[in-house]
């Protein structure tokens, strides 16, 4: 009997007691591939012995510091890292306990930044449908996932959805990606312009869609057409990095990639590794000078945020994948996954679409390939494939809902950075026979 409230009551779960490298083992000597990170955090996979190290020196100094009352030198270390790392532009670093809390520390500063520069009319958040942002009030709010808002619409934040850069779905079979990513920038300016554009304060996206529709990435010069139309309506853009950011794509950053750069991003998830709970919020200069220059305080805050051992493990998890083996493994192997699944999954009539970028990849499945028919809902492909995988020892991240939040069945892939050939060969064959037992049962 457990006295956990698990995420789902009455499964049984398998107890992990040991992690090593790609892989963690169960309390019945099971070994499982740990195909997705876990939900895209262990980047380093486990037990990695540096970070390991560099957690337990931490500890012999100091543990814990309020941040009202003090810094540490290593809170400070890691932000310097990442300002060094990040596009120029990114100035500061606020740290945070994780991926919700960054996104509802970036919304926070958002809206303090109009009303310390004398716009407090500034309200409105735009984000896309089948976005994910958090769990959180604000966070999920600014998510739009129908299915995981629904039973709590009537304590959630107004916010404001527009349409997602979802090609495999979206775009119309004779239109050009160019014209594509201008239908949506359309969408967006017409959605500010009748909200008021002196009303909206900020665009919510993230630069590989994650969670909700499964490694999607952005046609032709969106992101640069986006950024414009902030610009055009001083609007602030959060790009929202929680999933696909530090390193997952193959750049430190994904954004990076976009050739653009947002005036917020948030991080978390590949930032800690799984070794400690921690995100973090980058900032532009212009939004700090308006709190320094104005009140004077970020008016926000958490118990652990800046934590001495978390920012230890992310000090040296961003040291180890900013090593240029590390990217250089990330983009050969995505390469190899990509490949890999292309050959094995191509022909099946299941699948509908393999996409990604680096070693964050997504399968949508299909009832009908040639109409992209999803399956009924009620058969659960995704718990499923869930299931099967691990039966043969590979987790994997599937999801329902892929279309609108009901119809649609997808799977997401983001192993450990550190990953070989052979294991990327055997991730494949496992997920491929997954697949075809889940749908065929």
């Amino acid at each position: 009997m457990t006295k956990i409230l698990h995420r789902t009551i009455g499964t049984h779960l398998p107890r992990a007691v040991a992690g090593e490298g790609i892989y963690i083992t169960d309390s019945s000597g099971r070994c499982y591939i740990d195909g997705s990170g876990g939900a895209a955090v262990s980047c380093l996979g486990h037990n990695h012995p540096e970070v390991i190290e560099a957690m337990k020196a931490q500890m012999g100094s100091i543990s814990y510091a309020h941040t009202s009352f003090f810094t540490t030198d290593i809170a400070e270390q890691l932000a310097e890292q990442l300002v060094e790392l990040a596009p120029e532009g990114l100035d500061y670093v606020y740290l945070v306990s994780g991926g919700s809390e960054a996104v509802e520390a970036a919304l926070k500063m958002a809206r303090q930044y109009y009303v310390e520069i004398g716009q407090p009319q500034r309200r409105h958040i735009i984000a896309r449908r089948q976005s994910y942002h958090g769990n959180t009030i604000g966070a999920l709010a600014t998510g739009g996932n129908a299915w995981r808002r629904e039973q709590f619409k009537p304590i959630l934040p107004e916010t404001h959805h527009v349409s997602p850069c979802y090609a495999y779905r979206d775009m119309q079979p004779a239109e050009a990606a160019e014209a594509y990513a201008k239908r949506l920038a359309a969408e967006l300016e017409a959605t500010i312009v009748e909200l008021g554009g002196d009303k909206v304060m900020a665009f919510v996206a993230e630069p590989i869609v994650g969670a909700t529709l499964g490694a999607v990435g952005p046609v032709a010069d969106y992101f640069k057409q986006i950024r414009q139309i902030c610009d055009k309506y001083g609007i602030l853009l959060i790009l929202d990095e929680v999933m696909c950011g530090m390193g997952r794509t193959g750049t430190i950053f994904a954004l990076e990639q976009e050739g653009i750069v947002p005036d917020l991003v948030t991080i978390a998830k590949g930032l800690g590794g799984g070794f400690q709970p921690i995100g973090a919020v980058l900032l532009s200069e212009r939004i700090y000078r308006a709190f320094a220059e104005g009140s004077g305080l970020f008016q926000h805050g958490h118990t652990y945020i800046g934590h001495p051992i978390a920012a230890a493990a992310a000090s040296k998890v961003v040291e180890i994948i900013n090593r240029p083996e590390m990217m250089a493994n990330v983009i050969k192997m995505g390469d190899r996954l990509q490949a890999g699944l292309h050959a094995t999954l191509r022909d099946s009539p299941y699948v509908g679409d393999i996409r990604g970028r680096g070693l964050f990849r997504g399968v949508e499945i299909v009832a009908d390939k040639d109409t992209k028919q999803p399956f009924d809902p009620s058969r659960k492909i995704h718990t499923k494939i869930k299931r099967e995988a691990m039966e043969r020892g590979l987790m994997c991240y599937p999801t329902g809902g892929t279309i609108d939040g009901i119809y649609g069945d997808h799977l997401l892939l983001a192993p450990p950075f550190i990953i070989q050939p052979e294991q990327i060969d055997l991730l494949v064959d496992r997920l491929a026979s997954a697949i075809s037992a889940a749908v065929e049962s």
